[in-house]
């Protein structure tokens, strides 16, 4: 079964030009068939007329002087042979081969059944002449002379070659001119349907490239009016979608807000419990684990509320000049007493001028994120380095550590939601996930490598550098590069 539509389409023009190119080739081949039996009916009749002309009587006989004009007429390259065959009306031969055979009885009547007149109709038959097929034509006249009347008969036959060669010579250039024609279809209408189904094409690179959180309607622009009623379906689905997707967030968002009051709440009961005098070791024990448990709820519910602010961010909101470098920089100062406590050595290299568009909130979890993790995964006396650089049309962010760093075969996976490389220390699983839900909301991407060495770990986000500073940039160095023509 043919699922293609290219292909669905390109069989219904051939078949109606299939079953239109046999039926006029059989119609052209009949035509063909017609007119060549016309025409050397044509020529016998013409030769039975000239030799008939030529009998004539001599004292008081019927003679047959036949002249080779007669029979000239039928040269033909195609090596054709003629007979011919005279008889009075005694069924005596006057001249031309004798075993020619007369018309059937059924042309003959016929002649002799159509006419009056002393000049009969021509009578014309298909016959056989020494094992050879032949077309023949009798034809049968009165001659006078004094008072006598005697019927005189011509019977004139050719072989069929030239006649079949005129129906080909006819028929096939335009059987030729029609099949032509059908392949030159087979071979342009699919290159059409390629060239008119590009829209189509398009249509799908533009559903199947988007991103799973890209919620936006379609554009139709350019569309054929056959598409626009699949993209409005499309569009309509985006929409129910982006409703539903939105409604979701916002739960999130609203459930991760209400859990923070009561966890916190219970984080000061808690405390406030350790402090009293407890005299059961186990007690004391008891509210740690509680407390720890609770300060975890605390970081999830953050994370969440973190994560779908990411991902329900508006676009108008990601358009503030940001300095990665400050943002950087402030995290890694709210970040060295972590490093303290794990004798880590923190360290920076913050370029000047690292200027993005997006918004700074996010853009400090980003960071905050990625040294918290680097921090929290590498050994106790290792090395932790932010490197904030620009690169070309990109600022480019890296979070470096000589840690455990993490598998190859785990790398793909590092952010996905919950996903943790290891087991044995604490953490939510969303660092990565809030990461790469940021960076792809600020047009920019997130990769994660072994260190130098294949040591540690290095995360790598590049994001598109703020435009203005980039114009400008790019006018200093076009102003540079002028000034040094010039001296």
């Amino acid at each position: 079964m043919v699922h293609s539509l290219r292909a669905r389409l390109l069989l219904w023009l051939l078949l109606p030009l299939a079953a239109f190119t046999v039926v006029t080739g059989g119609m052209s081949y009949d035509a063909a068939r017609q007119t060549a039996d016309l025409l050397q009916d044509n020529s016998l009749l013409a030769s039975a007329r000239t030799i008939i002309e030529d009998v004539d009587w001599e004292n008081g006989a019927l003679v047959a002087n036949i002249p080779p004009a007669a029979l000239e007429m039928f040269e033909s390259p195609y090596q054709d042979r003629v007979f011919y065959k005279v008889l009075a009306g005694d069924g005596r031969l006057l001249g031309g081969v004798p075993e020619l055979a007369p018309p059937p009885a059924s042309a003959q009547s016929f002649a002799q059944s159509s006419t009056q007149s002393s000049t009969q109709l021509p009578a014309f038959y298909d016959s056989q002449y020494d094992g050879a097929p032949i077309r023949a034509v009798a034809y049968e006249r009165m001659l006078y002379d004094s008072g006598r009347a005697e019927r005189v008969t011509v019977i004139v036959g050719k072989t069929v070659a030239s006649r079949q060669a005129m129906i080909d010579g006819l028929w096939r250039p335009q059987l030729m001119r029609q099949w032509l024609m059908l392949a030159l279809v087979a071979l342009l209408v699919p290159l059409g349907l390629t060239l008119e189904l590009r829209p189509l094409m398009k249509l799908k690179n533009d559903v199947a490239d988007r991103e799973p959180t890209e919620l936006e309607p379609i554009r139709p622009d350019h569309l054929p009016s056959e598409l626009r009623p699949i993209v409005d379906a499309i569009n309509q689905c985006i929409a129910r979608l982006k409703v539903h997707a939105s409604t979701q967030r916002q739960f999130i968002a609203d459930a991760a807000h209400q859990l923070r009051t009561p966890l916190t709440l219970l984080a000061t009961q808690i405390q406030f419990a350790s402090q009293c005098d407890a005299q059961d070791p186990a007690l004391f024990v008891a509210l740690r684990g509680v407390r720890r448990t609770s300060q975890k709820m605390a970081e999830l519910t953050s994370q969440l509320l973190l994560l779908a602010q990411a991902e329900s961010m508006a676009p108008e909101r990601m358009g503030t000049r940001v300095d990665l470098g400050a943002v950087v920089s402030s995290v890694l100062e709210e970040s060295i007493q972590a490093a303290q406590q794990r004798d880590i050595d923190l360290g920076a290299e913050l370029d000047d001028g690292v200027v993005v568009a997006g918004n700074a909130g996010l853009l400090a979890s980003l960071a905050a994120n990625l040294v918290d993790n680097a921090i929290r995964y590498t050994q106790a006396g290792g090395n932790v380095t932010a490197i904030c650089r620009r690169e070309g049309s990109e600022v480019v962010l890296q979070v470096v550590d000589n840690g455990p760093g993490i598998p190859a075969e785990a790398r793909k996976h590092v952010f996905e939601r919950f996903y943790r490389v290891a087991t044995d220390t604490e953490g939510t699983g969303l660092g990565l996930a809030i990461v790469h839900q940021v960076a792809r909301s600020h047009g920019g991407a997130v990769s994660v490598g072994p260190g130098a060495g294949r040591v540690g770990l290095v995360v790598t986000v590049r994001l598109p550098v703020w435009r203005e500073a980039a114009e400008r940039s790019g006018s200093k160095e076009r102003h540079a590069m002028l000034e040094a023509a010039l001296t």
